[in-house]
């Protein structure tokens, strides 16, 4: 009988006690624990078992389950009597920055602080007796949600210095999702205040802490050392390329198939696996994400449980927001087609927007790309990866993320879309005007906004658009040569619609006094590159095949084709330019 799928659980007690479904991962104990590293950094993608491993080590380890080694019977960190003698002797400070998404530096330096003060409550015995020096007393009782600054960066050092003192052994210390705050800094702008703050306190905690036995760190990202961890040479990273404790986060595919036997579906690996693998870590491929599975075995229904889990709003912003060459290379991903660069797995967050490669770090560590093969190049001396989608899941993920970066004038795209299906120039300029109206600015959403950049980060997020809304009846294809002086996009029908080709072309205002001047100017390269040639040679008749040139001036867009005389600007058949 198949075991009961317990969702969202994150004690590893509570899951023993339930007899909930679980794949032992207590190995990570010992191989950590061998390790002898003093502080190890861990990152894996959201959802990927982080806390559950922190759960079972603070478990394994705590003082205060010294007497529940039971949890651990059948299991195979329980097979080795050595590691028996270790459960439940060391004191633990577990605690988890995961909750705090705060839109502003005072916020989240309130909750962190909250955080803090809440580890000292169950220790509040250590302020009677003569353990503690009046001082030391003082200093507990100062711990609240608004305590100084001083106070909170060492709060971690002075409580393993105090659990030291009573229970005669040093102190393991657990930080989950490090990295959570910092993201949240990021995107609401105040990143260097709690750098500072988080600096203070890692120092304190991991670097200068006579008391600390062995510490943990779990998160998303390898936030560069030059942020945070300028002091921490004692580090040991584990990121997602490593191979130490490759197969101890998320399930292997033999594990995931033998849940799909316990559970009567041993006909559905092949769907099973076309939607959640694809993860690896370091040598280890075929990882499957841990949350798409369980959900998976409670449903039975094939969905983007991960996807879906959480907030993407980083991943969003630095995709909407990029340059040219950045959508460039996410709509090479999105068509299936793999990337070759050079990554730095450290994530500089203040340089997110503008060093070369850093999102597709990013992506790399956030769990949304996948490395498909690694090359060194010896003239360099440098690896370069090739990186595509993970997954079906992912890529779902990613159509609906783009979907919303037309969410606000939703209706208008739409009607624009369906107005292109339909060859109405007329309903095309209407409508393609009121979408650049609503969408220029959220394009080019950085520290100085540019009006001249706002188009080119405009039209190639609007080409990722048609190649997500228009991929069932139309194969979307695009040239990428730079500048936004020329890009056309080809639309080759995979039925009976007819071909379809775009040109896009910026307003020179000492070349073309009028946008339908730099229509026709579009249209006119279409005739000369011949791009119908590629249509006509893949069975699509030439009067099937319409063109459109496109001209942008700001925000202003015009919508010309040869048909409707885009030389002759009176006779255009459009709208007036909004």
């Amino acid at each position: 009988m198949a075991r009961t799928v317990g969702i969202g659980i994150q004690s590893l007690q509570t899951i023993r006690e339930r007899q909930c479904f679980y794949v032992d991962k207590t190995k990570f104990i010992k191989e950590w624990w061998e390790s002898q590293d003093e502080v190890t950094l861990i990152t894996r993608p959201r959802r990927f078992g982080k806390t559950l491993t922190m759960s079972m080590t603070e478990q394994f380890f705590s003082v205060n389950y010294a007497d529940q080694g039971e949890m651990f019977q059948g299991l195979l960190i329980w097979e080795d009597g050595e590691y028996r003698k270790l459960q439940g002797m060391y004191p633990v400070i577990n605690l988890s920055f995961a909750n705090v998404k705060e839109n502003t530096y005072e916020k989240a330096r309130y909750r962190i602080c909250q955080i803090l003060r809440d580890l000292y409550v169950p220790y509040r015995f250590l302020l009677e007796g003569d353990l503690l020096t009046e001082g030391e007393k003082a200093y507990i009782s100062r711990m609240s949600e608004t305590m100084r600054e001083e106070d909170a960066a060492m709060s971690l050092h002075y409580l393993s210095a105090f659990l030291h003192r009573y229970y005669g052994r040093k102190a393991i210390i657990l930080l989950d999702e490090y990295d959570t705050p910092m993201q949240e800094a990021f995107v609401n702008g105040y990143w260097e205040e709690l750098v500072s703050f988080t600096r203070s306190l890692f120092n304190s905690t991991f670097k200068t802490n006579p008391h600390l036995e062995r510490a943990i760190m779990t998160g998303i990202t390898r936030v560069s050392r030059e942020s945070v961890f300028s002091d921490l040479n004692n580090l040991k990273v584990v990121t997602t390329t490593s191979d130490e404790y490759a197969d101890c986060f998320g399930f292997t595919e033999e594990e995931v198939f033998a849940a799909l036997e316990e559970f009567g579906m041993p006909d559905k690996k092949p769907e099973v696996k076309r939607w959640y693998d694809g993860f690896t870590f370091g040598s280890c491929t075929d990882i499957y994400n841990p949350w798409s599975i369980i959900n998976y075995l409670d449903t039975g229904r094939v969905m983007a449980y991960w996807a879906n889990s959480s907030s993407n709003s980083l991943a969003g912003k630095l995709l909407r927001e990029g340059n040219k060459e950045v959508k460039q290379n996410f709509e090479r991903l999105m068509k299936g087609e793999p990337l070759r660069m050079e990554l730095d797995e450290q994530i500089v967050y203040g340089e997110l927007q503008s060093k070369r490669n850093s999102v597709w770090s990013l992506l790399l560590a956030s769990g949304y790309l996948k490395i498909t093969g690694m090359e060194f190049e010896e003239k360099s001396g440098r690896w370069y990866y090739s990186l595509a989608l993970t997954n079906r899941e992912v890529r779902l993920m990613f159509e609906n993320m783009i979907r919303d970066w037309f969410s606000e004038p939703d209706e208008y795209y739409n009607d624009f879309i369906r107005a292109l299906l339909a060859g109405d120039v007329k309903a095309m300029n209407y409508y393609m005007n009121k979408v650049a109206l609503a969408t220029f600015s959220s394009f080019d959403a950085g520290n100085k906004p540019s009006e001249s950049a706002e188009p080119e980060r405009f039209y190639h997020g609007f080409v990722l658009g048609l190649l997500v809304e228009l991929a069932d009846r139309y194969t979307v294809t695009s040239n990428r040569e730079s500048g936004f002086g020329r890009y056309d996009v080809m639309l080759e029908p995979k039925g009976d619609d007819d071909g379809i080709i775009l040109e896009f072309k910026a307003q020179d205002p000492e070349e073309e006094k009028e946008l339908a001047d730099t229509v026709e100017e579009a249209l006119r390269q279409i005739e000369m590159k011949k791009y119908e040639t590629t249509l006509v040679e893949k069975g699509v008749r030439e009067e099937r095949i319409r063109k459109y040139g496109f001209a942008f001036c700001g925000k202003r867009v015009l919508i010309g084709t040869p048909q409707t005389g885009a030389h002759k600007e009176k006779k255009l058949d459009t709208a007036p330019v909004l």
